[in-house]
């Protein structure tokens, strides 16, 4: 019978009319298949929370620091800089502005009184009106001035642990002897100093002065809080800023204000939102596959009915339409339990951590966060189904009945083909436009399409690899090498969603493993022992005798040692150049600075000409080439720097290439001697010891120098080494943790996969049965398919894994490239895990299945 023989007379459409019927008759049958979409729906929430969540939880920690901003900075605003406290009129003009208070910090060695012990502290000199907002906490029942007044000290518990003291018992802090009153337990403003690298130590001005520490050339950070007179909004500290800038122009403070009260903080949670947003993004591409897989699945099973619909005179645009609608109530269920879950980050995350971050997360709901992650769900949820219905829409009705022997493979309608070119750009340009880093989104992009092209490929050769080799005798081999190669077998699938999760997983584990080693042989070999600080100049002749008399094979290099600020770069204030993110950081807050009569040691003059022995000429200075390169400066240009309250112009005499990998002492700017030889400033030294030295003879001179030279901080490097693994190891891990979303989502794309599988599979099974196989025989035959697939994706995973991570280690890290066999295993472990544990639940329900029903109705 002809397929036209039985159309129904076709009616004209009814604009909206005959489009509402179809929506209706969309939905209807949604509700009634909605079980079978669950897969899909899980991968679009999975995504669209991560995003949502991480959105959430950076909008709260925002609003908690915009509401709690002027305790954790400790007033309105504060004004910064190193080395030079205000003057007279710098402080008189301050207190016209607001109620006043002065801290002073710095890093230096607490001592016990006999020597036998040392900490390196960070201490910070308070007066009597700190803290002008919150509260300094003290275990007891301590009152603060109390415990500041006369050489007294307020010390964090895990001090007296690593020095054996108690309160009442005395240290040594520089020059003075000072008494332990109190325990600290938790001061206001501690977010706003720099990164700090040992316990507190909390004393009076006066006592930082007596004990020699903030003189002339330390490198002390003093900061001014103030509290401003109220007024609306943020105009008060608008135009507190517009004050600084006219009345103190070259006076070298950082001003920040209570909006704002941890810059550093905040660009931190920033970069960490970016990340983890293209994690959650990348979770909901991976996720896409398994909507493709679930459409594609959906329209197979719905060939008949098509068929039928096409027949009766439904047209391509119609049948497009109805499964459309069916493909947006999804998505939009998936968005809706995705937002849900999204909102519920914040508030588990604030409980779980509340005594770890700063600041307490104000619960918040941003329009433009919900509407992100909602507008990356949708796109995504699009992107991958438009396909499978376009190729629907454009088959004939004739064509899908002769599917079941003769399939027909067109391509969509070239609007869909449009469509969805189109909806990939928008979704790549969105998450361009968003990231703070476009190179960063450039790239997982690319790692986007190498995904998308090279995985479904690499499945495609196993695929055919298991189709070309010779079969085994064992019938339940061969059958199982039959089923991966079979044109709609698991393979591409489990390829392209495990391997994708695995390969990040491997990736993260090997650059893990490179820095470590990195860090724990290659640096130690090529790097000083030892770091010492603010060595006065007067004591570096005595502070030399008394190395090389532990040791003449002992090796000390010193030199000068001041901080500034970068505040123009060629005339443009630095607060208005826009650089590049590896750039950024050498324009905020202050900086090392130096100056040399010739090429430190470590550094190469790879532009421009070493200023002569003796020059006294204009002001030059020796700029990193690699920075300079970002800030897009060259041999010639000026740049300002603040050092000591005054504006100090020079020009760039050359570009240098700095070995930072050997620790030694290096600088970003290093200026020529007439520039800042006759400003007050300390030394910074290295000490290098033989390798016959041993730790009982280093403790010894350590201790050694504490007496001799009390105002000298020691810093061992392996000690900071292992400090930074530690940290290091932390973020790897939190690192691979959110790397592990985009695992749970090729999980769920696989599950969804092996549910398309079973309907054949249950064929294949039920005619096996029938044939005489038991059931050890299948269950055989589909463990030896998930172990050989498991196999196949680990060993893809770990070679794409260790790619990424040499490129990693090469270009951007520039550390050697170090194989893990650990990263193998995991990533080998790992997939045979998901693959047999889902295989075998699928196959549980293969063997449970019976023969007649399903022979019944082929034969029906």
């Amino acid at each position: 019978m002809r397929t036209e023989a039985i159309a129904a007379p076709r009616e004209p459409v009814a604009g909206g009319t005959a489009y509402g019927r179809i929506v209706g008759l969309g939905l209807g049958e949604l509700a009634r298949s909605l079980s079978g979409f669950l897969i899909l729906i899980a991968c679009i929430a999975l995504g669209v929370a991560v995003i949502a969540g991480i959105g959430s939880l950076s909008d709260a920690l925002r609003a908690g620091f915009e509401r709690q901003g002027k305790v954790l900075l400790g007033g309105d605003v504060t004004l910064a800089r190193p080395h030079r406290r205000a003057t007279d009129p710098e402080r008189a003009w301050m207190t016209q502005q607001g109620r006043l208070s002065e801290t002073a910090t710095l890093r230096s060695m607490a001592r016990r009184l006999d020597g036998a012990e040392q900490v390196l502290v960070e201490v910070k000199g308070v007066d009597d009106a700190y803290p002008l907002a919150g509260e300094v906490r003290l275990a007891g029942d301590a009152d603060l001035r109390q415990a500041l007044a006369g050489l007294g000290a307020i010390v964090e518990p895990i001090l007296l642990e690593r020095l054996g003291l108690k309160v009442g018992d005395r240290l040594q802090l520089g020059r003075s002897q000072i008494e332990i009153r109190a325990l600290l337990a938790g001061e206001p403003d501690k977010i706003a100093d720099r990164f700090t690298v040992g316990p507190r130590v909390l004393v009076s001005l006066a006592t930082l002065a007596a004990s020699g520490l903030a003189e002339p050339g330390g490198l002390v950070r003093w900061r001014y809080a103030m509290d401003l007179p109220p007024a609306p909004g943020n105009e008060a500290l608008d135009a507190f800023r517009a004050r600084v800038k006219a009345d103190l122009p070259e006076s070298g403070f950082g001003v920040t204000d209570r909006s704002n009260p941890s810059p550093s903080l905040s660009r931190t949670l920033d970069q960490l939102r970016q990340f983890l947003t293209l994690i959650g993004l990348a979770a909901l591409i991976i996720g896409g596959v398994g909507v493709a897989n679930a459409m594609a699945s959906y329209v197979d099973r719905r060939r008949k009915v098509i068929a039928t619909m096409r027949s009766l005179g439904a047209s391509g645009r119609q049948i497009f339409t109805l499964h459309l609608v069916q493909v947006l109530a999804l998505a939009a269920i998936g968005i809706a339990i995705g937002l849900t879950l999204g909102l519920l980050i914040p508030p588990a995350v604030d409980r779980a951590i509340a005594g770890v971050l700063p600041v307490r997360a104000e619960v918040t709901v941003s329009a433009g966060t919900m509407a992100l992650a909602a507008g990356y769900g949708l796109l995504v949820a699009l992107l991958f189904s438009l396909w499978p219905l376009g190729r629907a829409a454009e088959i004939r009705a004739a064509a899908l009945f002769r599917d079941e022997v003769a399939p027909e493979s067109r391509w969509p309608a070239w609007p869909v083909v449009a469509a969805t070119l189109a909806i990939g750009l928008t979704l790549a340009g969105l998450a361009v436009a968003t990231s703070e880093s476009r190179a960063v989104a450039l790239y997982f992009w690319l790692g986007v399409a190498v995904v998308l092209v090279v995985f479904p490929w690499l499945g495609s050769a196993v695929a055919w690899t298991a189709r070309h080799i010779p079969r085994p005798k064992r019938p339940e081999i061969a059958l199982a090498l039959g089923s991966i190669g079979a044109p709609g077998g698991l393979t591409r699938s489990v390829v392209l969603s495990l391997g994708t999760g695995l390969s990040l997983l491997s990736a993260v584990t090997l650059i893990d493993t490179s820095i470590v080693r990195e860090l724990q042989t290659r640096l130690p070999a090529n790097s000083p022992d030892y770091f010492l600080l603010d060595i006065p100049t007067e004591e570096l002749a005595s502070l030399r005798t008394l190395i090389t008399r532990r040791s003449a094979q002992a090796e000390l290099h010193e030199a000068p040692m001041l901080r500034g600020r970068l505040v123009a770069l060629e005339g443009r204030p630095a607060d208005q150049i826009k650089a590049p993110p590896e750039a950024q950081w050498v324009l905020r807050g202050d900086r090392g600075l130096s100056y040399a009569e010739t090429v430190p040691e470590g550094s190469k003059v790879v532009a421009g000409a070493w200023w002569p022995a003796g020059y006294q000429g204009e002001p030059l200075v020796s700029f990193e080439a690699e920075l300079a390169h970002h800030l897009k400066l060259s041999v010639g240009d000026q740049v300002t720097v603040n050092v000591l309250g005054r504006n100090v112009t020079a020009r760039i005499a050359n570009l240098r290439e700095v070995h930072w990998e050997n620790l030694g002492i290096n600088f970003v700017m290093v200026f020529s001697p007439n520039v800042l030889q006759a400003a007050p400033h300390n030394l910074l030294a290295t000490v290098s010891l033989p390798s016959s030295f041993t730790l009982a003879e280093e403790a010894q001179l350590s201790r050694d120098i504490g007496k001799a030279h009390p105002a000298v901080t020691v810093i061992r490097v392996k000690d900071a080494i292992d400090a930074f693994n530690v940290v290091l190891g932390k973020i790897m891990t939190a690192v691979r943790v959110a790397g592990s979303v985009t695992l749970l989502a090729g999980a769920l794309v696989l599950a969804g996969a092996l549910a398309t599988a079973q309907r054949r599979r249950i064929k294949l099974a039920v005619i096996l049965k029938a044939l005489g196989g038991t059931r050890r025989q299948i269950l055989t035959m589909h463990l030896a398919e998930y172990l050989v697939l498991a196999l196949a994706t680990a060993g893809i995973a770990m070679l794409v894994g260790a790619a990424g991570a040499w490129a990693a280690t090469t270009f951007l890290l520039k550390v050697q490239f170090s194989f893990s066999l650990a990263a193998v295993l995991q990533s080998l472990l790992v997939a045979i895990v998901l693959v047999v544990a889902f295989g075998l639940a699928g196959t549980w329900q293969v063997l449970r299945a019976p023969p007649v029903p399903y022979l019944r109705s082929e034969g029906a």
